[in-house]
């Protein structure tokens, strides 16, 4: 089963290696992870989302509240969340007449945000289950590169997820 886990964490040097060191040693494959600053700045929100059997996962969320630097750990994959990641997508763009730009950027669901002679980049904002966007309706058209940032995501709704209690 997928998981997203969100953690408020302090914001101090190590705490990502813990975090990431202690679900590994679980067994624990992190798919995404992403860690950035909240509005209170002696604290780090660290999103992850994982693969596992609910009671494994659980005693792992409990092992990860044990370290000291971890304020909250949730598992919000059961609540009402928002989610989102962005990708970058640089494709081969030499054999696209310039009238498909607009199609291949909209088969994408992105924008174009750079383009040269040879290449053409789409930034894409990808939501919960948009995980089909890499796929490429022209054989002509090869993904040069790709890259991704981890997933970020909220609970909805008025109350803080993550604050601590």
């Amino acid at each position: 089963m997928r998981h997203v886990i969100s953690a408020l964490v302090q914001n101090q040097p190590g705490v990502l290696a813990h975090v990431s060191g202690m679900l590994a040693s679980r067994g624990f494959n992190i798919d995404s992870l992403a860690v950035g600053a909240t509005e209170d700045g002696n604290l780090s929100r660290m999103t992850f989302v994982v693969h596992g059997d609910d009671g494994v996962l659980e005693q792992a969320r409990k092992q990860l509240g044990k370290i000291v630097t971890v304020v909250r750990v949730d598992d919000i994959s059961s609540q009402n969340y928002v989610e989102r990641d962005l990708m970058l997508i640089k494709v081969n763009a030499s054999a696209i007449p310039a009238h498909r730009d607009l199609a291949l950027v909209e088969t994408f669901r992105g924008k174009v945000i750079d383009i040269t002679s040879d290449t053409l980049m789409i930034e894409n904002l990808r939501q919960r289950r948009q995980d089909r966007s890499v796929h490429l309706p022209d054989a002509r058209l090869r993904i040069i590169e790709l890259a991704r940032t981890g997933r970020i995501a909220l609970v909805r709704g008025r109350g803080k997820e993550g604050a601590p209690a």
